[in-house]
């Protein structure tokens, strides 16, 4: 039985998707091999690699989602005053 790896929640309306997502398979893969060709491909490190790659993509995504948090905040808040 076969996984559906890329499946993803449905998204409320109104909510970034992109901002709340889990790094996807494709995502990583292509940054690892970046990773990879960063240290000149050099073979050995495949799994460093695609952790490495997985940790920075996380972090992109709470950045991401902190930054639209504070986006939507400025210009809802009750500071705005428009």
């Amino acid at each position: 039985m076969a996984l559906e790896h890329d499946a993803s929640p449905i998204q409320p309306d109104g909510e970034d998707a992109s901002a709340k997502h889990a790094p996807g398979h494709d995502e990583i893969r292509r940054r690892a091999y970046e990773i990879y060709l960063e240290r000149d491909g050099l073979p050995g490190d495949e799994l460093d690699d695609w952790l490495r790659a997985e940790r920075e993509l996380q972090k992109i995504a709470l950045f991401k989602q902190g930054w639209n948090r504070l986006q939507q905040r400025r210009h809802t808040g009750p500071e705005n005053g428009n």
